[in-house]
């Protein structure tokens, strides 16, 4: 006999929030959801989330699963090459992805892109050369970039200002650093998306860095299925679990967390052109 799926905690009813919000990075194309897509897009409605953006890591990513979200036009798409996987950005890649671009109006910039020096997988000029391919590609399609930066963000910077991409519409996805490099990056005309770990107790450096980023300029994100926030840090994350990441920040910039959840889905919206 098989184990009993078991359920996943109900949203506490104080956290069902205005049919407002906008979930900024997910991954529901990934494994992790390939049982139960529809529950996890129905939670997520009714959580108060209007908009889901799902971020394909890869044209076959893209090309396989779009499908998947067929009768979900609150799904839009985002679609780039990971610092980790640099070496399937070849110029098929890239051709192939100005050709998703042409056909599919639900594609909404270019990412996840970037530098990751955490984890190292490739020599770090490689990362630079295709991260900054895909900036090129950004520009000829005159669409938006997300970026990836773990542990790269000064050259992130570096690339970014080499590249003409100052006060060019950027999200820094999955922003943890600090006060001052949020100034950098608002400094710039850029966004910041703000992910669950901003509610990890020891992350005190996170949630003072809030402090210095601008309400017009702030995201909501998860990084779905990663990056659980608390409650549930340690289980499964998905886009209805956005509305506790949105309480944290709230409750840390003394402001109603109706009004910071609008705020950021509006942000969202703009940034988007939803």
């Amino acid at each position: 006999m098989g184990k009993k799926k078991s359920k996943p905690a109900p949203l506490p009813q104080s956290l069902a929030l205005p049919y407002t919000g906008v979930e900024s990075h997910a991954h529901l194309d990934l494994p992790p959801f390939s049982s139960d897509i529809e529950e996890v897009l129905k939670r997520a409605k009714e959580s108060g989330v209007r908009y889901i953006c799902n971020v394909f890591l890869g044209h076959e990513a893209w090309k396989n699963n779009r499908h998947l979200f067929e009768q979900h036009d609150e799904v839009f798409f985002i679609l780039g090459t990971h610092p980790s996987h640099v070496d399937q950005c070849t110029d098929a890649e890239l051709n192939a992805m100005r050709a998703a671009f042409a056909e599919d109006s639900r594609l909404r910039g270019i990412g996840e892109i970037g530098l990751d020096y955490y984890w190292d997988h490739f020599p770090r000029e490689n990362q630079k050369d295709i991260f900054i391919k895909q900036l090129h590609l950004a520009k000829e399609l005159n669409t938006r970039v997300i970026i990836h930066s773990r542990d790269a963000a000064e050259d992130t910077i570096d690339v970014l200002e080499a590249e003409g991409f100052v006060d060019y519409p950027v999200l820094w996805h999955c922003f943890g650093g600090d006060a001052e490099l949020a100034e950098r990056i608002i400094k710039n005309g850029w966004y910041l998306s703000i992910p669950g770990t901003v509610t990890y107790p020891k992350n005190e450096e996170a949630r003072e860095a809030l402090k210095v980023i601008p309400l017009d300029r702030m995201l909501i994100e998860t990084d779905c299925p990663y990056l659980t926030p608390v409650p549930y840090r340690g289980k499964r994350n998905e886009p209805a679990y956005t509305v506790f990441t949105a309480e944290c920040v709230a409750k840390e910039l003394g402001i109603d967390t109706e009004e910071l959840w609008t705020t950021c889905g509006n942000n969202a919206i703009r940034f988007f052109g939803l």
